[in-house]
């Protein structure tokens, strides 16, 4: 059995929002993503790829088809498959969001 520490994956880059791998199979993938304050991941799509997104810590604005809204700690969203999505750090802290992305492309 997998066993992990959440705090070993909360790592960040200075270029760029930083994706850490926790688990992955053929089948999806979970990540978390973390974001300096101004970064973002710019809108993109998964043609047959469904995303949960679920913030742990700060606040972001989730993109998901045409709706932007601001969520924070224990909030989250969904991104069917074919709906563009993606999410900014606006704020002055850190965000750090739990990624599912099921089936794995």
């Amino acid at each position: 059995m997998k066993v992990v520490n959440l705090s070993e994956y909360q790592q960040f880059s200075q270029e760029k929002m930083k994706k850490n791998n926790m688990f992955e199979t053929e089948r999806f993938f979970c990540d978390t993503y973390c974001f300096e304050p101004g970064q973002e991941q710019k809108g993109h799509i998964h043609g047959s790829q469904d995303k949960v997104y679920l913030v742990l810590e700060g606040q972001g604005t989730f993109q998901v088809g045409s709706e932007k809204q601001v969520l924070g700690p224990g909030q989250g969203t969904m991104a069917p498959a074919g709906e563009e999505h993606g999410v900014k750090n606006e704020s002055g802290q850190r965000l750090i969001v739990l990624v599912f992305v099921a089936p794995n492309p």
